[in-house]
């Protein structure tokens, strides 16, 4: 009989128990309810007894990958059940994409893909709705980014529109008035000139000595240099604050496991915490591709029934911001993997058509 090593915990499983192990977990995603061994008998055609079946589950629970809640005969996975199943299926999925169903994925997210904010929360609301789990995404960060573009456009003779575009695509508009009336032709030259100084610069190069620098050239429009300069910082420093877009939030009370309201509200009020969320989201690995905890591997208690699964999306080969699923550990994870899997998968391919080609 095949041994199956879990990769966590060292313990060996011979194959019988790793098959009653999946249709007990199985079982309980579709249910939610105990799993006991008649239960797997009647589902599943593994060509054992009921009392064999019995037998393997009570040691699945001495070895940790069942747990027997109190006044019921049944069982239910463990974290460490989810993560031997989770293990098992990102081996699985990866190297299987269906390019049909991905195209139909990119066709919806495309519709609202023209700035970068309308396609993040378009994919988190896609997400949602196709796993019927909460979904998040997170902006990219400007750590790193570089200015790919300075606009400035009159709105008329005191007022000036500025747009900062930078090249993982966040875009930051700003409206300032000037002290006194101001062309036309004196915007264009003026938003030229930033073009030229500042178009892929590190955002962090932005400076003072870099804005006298600009200054020297044209000293007949200092004035406003000095009042664009400052507005550009700011502007980046509102940019660095990288931006949660969240939709399913209150799905979570379609799930048995948060019948309690308490729980839920719970539950809720951290997902609606920005910079929790974003410190959640943005301390998970970089490298890989799918990142899943589960349970008690996560950190934060209101979410230790739960489990996270997060992808990274780029821009050419740099990570650049991360969307992910957050539910129950009973999820559907075959179902939720894959998809955000696919999800991330045509968000990068867009940015990489949106932004890409004057990197």
């Amino acid at each position: 009989m095949r041994l199956v090593k879990c990769n966590r915990g060292g313990n060996m499983l011979d194959e019988r128990k790793l098959k009653i192990l999946y249709a007990i977990i199985n079982s309980y995603i579709l249910s939610a309810e105990p799993i006991g061994s008649r239960t797997i008998t009647k589902q599943y055609d593994l060509g054992v007894s009921s009392a064999t079946v019995r037998n393997e589950m009570s040691d699945l629970e001495d070895l940790g990958y069942l747990n027997k809640p109190h006044s019921s005969a049944g069982r239910v996975p463990s974290d460490k059940a989810y993560r031997l199943y989770v293990d098992q299926l990102l081996k699985m999925i990866k190297p299987k994409i269906d390019f049909d169903r991905k195209e139909a994925i990119k066709k919806t997210l495309l519709r609202e893909a023209r700035e970068m904010d309308q396609l993040l929360q378009n994919s988190a609301r896609l997400l949602s709705a196709i796993t019927s789990y909460t979904a998040l995404a997170v902006s990219p960060k400007m750590k790193g980014a570089k200015i790919k573009l300075i606009q400035l456009v009159p709105i008329d003779e005191i007022q000036v529109l500025m747009t900062i575009v930078s090249d993982t695509g966040v875009v930051k508009n700003s409206i300032f008035r000037m002290n006194g009336p101001i062309s036309e032709d004196q915007i264009n030259t003026i938003s030229n000139m930033l073009n030229d100084k500042l178009k892929g610069l590190p955002v962090d190069r932005i400076n003072d000595d870099l804005a006298n620098e600009i200054i020297m050239e044209i000293y007949e429009y200092k004035n406003v240099i000095d009042k664009i300069i400052p507005i550009i910082n700011k502007s980046l420093e509102d940019v660095q604050d990288v931006d949660i877009y969240a939709d399913g939030i209150t799905k979570i009370l379609d799930f048995p496991e948060y019948k309690d309201l308490e729980k839920a509200k719970t539950f809720i009020s951290f997902i609606e915490d920005k910079d929790t969320i974003v410190e959640l989201l943005l301390n998970n690995s970089l490298t890989q591709d799918i990142e899943i905890s589960i349970g008690s591997e996560n950190v934060y208690d209101p979410i230790k029934d739960c489990s996270l699964i997060t992808a990274n999306y780029r821009l050419g080969d740099r990570v650049i911001g991360k969307i992910g699923v957050i539910g129950p550990t009973r999820m559907d994870y075959y179902n939720v993997i894959n998809n955000l899997y696919l999800v991330s998968i045509n968000i990068s391919e867009i940015i990489d058509t949106l932004l890409g080609k004057n990197r």
